[in-house]
């Protein structure tokens, strides 16, 4: 690969969860950027795979790099309502598709050397005009999915940093206003505590209706 060709990786959150966004982050390097962090004990993983302390700390190397003009990232969420009317899956590739245009927009590489990755489960149509637009030069090169991206290309494993901590820090937002299902420390997810705090209060304006058919009640 040569030195001046750019990785765009791209990767989700959220789809499986019962209430909150599906959110996605397209982040942009150099294909022969180094990771260099002054914790030499923090690793490189799937944000999956990470405490959400060492989340938290990479999140913030990110931004330092962003700040340096040395990474581009976008992150895009589709909301509830949204995710009900047009299903997660759907939903998940028109995130992808806005956040890859928001990334290359932002960066203005040249579109030739542009790679993009995508973790396996998104697949976003971005060759058409009415998708993509000018900003894709009506092409787009190189653009492949990998099957457990985010655990072997780097500018996947960022983005599923970064599309992990802005969801989790929306959810924590979230639960100030609604405190008895306690997304905050569920983060949306069906958990035994999530789906008895459902059959208790009801649902809230920010659960997928579609994805708890039996739940009635709006909170």
């Amino acid at each position: 690969m040569k030195k001046k060709d750019w990785i765009v990786g791209v990767d989700e959150v959220g789809r499986g969860s019962l209430a909150g966004p599906v959110t996605v982050c397209a982040l942009l390097l150099q294909g022969d950027y180094k990771l260099k962090t002054k914790n030499q004990k923090l690793k490189l993983r799937d944000s999956k795979k990470l405490t959400e302390n060492q989340r938290e700390e990479w999140f913030m190397w990110i931004k330092r790099e962003k700040k340096e003009g040395r990474i581009y990232y976008s992150v895009v969420s589709i909301p509830p309502k949204t995710v009900d009317r047009i299903n997660v899956t759907v939903a998940a590739n028109r995130a992808a598709r806005r956040a890859i245009r928001n990334v290359l927009e932002k960066s203005g590489v040249n579109l030739k050397q542009v790679r993009i990755r995508l973790d396996g489960g998104i697949y976003p149509s971005l060759k058409t005009s009415a998708e993509g637009g000018p900003a894709f030069g009506g092409k787009i090169y190189s653009l492949k999915t990998v099957i457990k991206g985010d655990e072997k290309i780097p500018a996947i494993s960022l983005a599923s940093i970064v599309a992990k901590v802005t969801r989790d820090r929306y959810m924590v937002r979230l639960a100030k206003r609604f405190p008895k299902y306690r997304f905050e420390k569920h983060k949306g997810y069906g958990t035994r505590m999530h789906r008895a705090r459902i059959k208790k209060h009801g649902i809230s304006p920010h659960h997928r209706l579609t994805f708890l058919k039996k739940y009635t009640t709006l909170g």
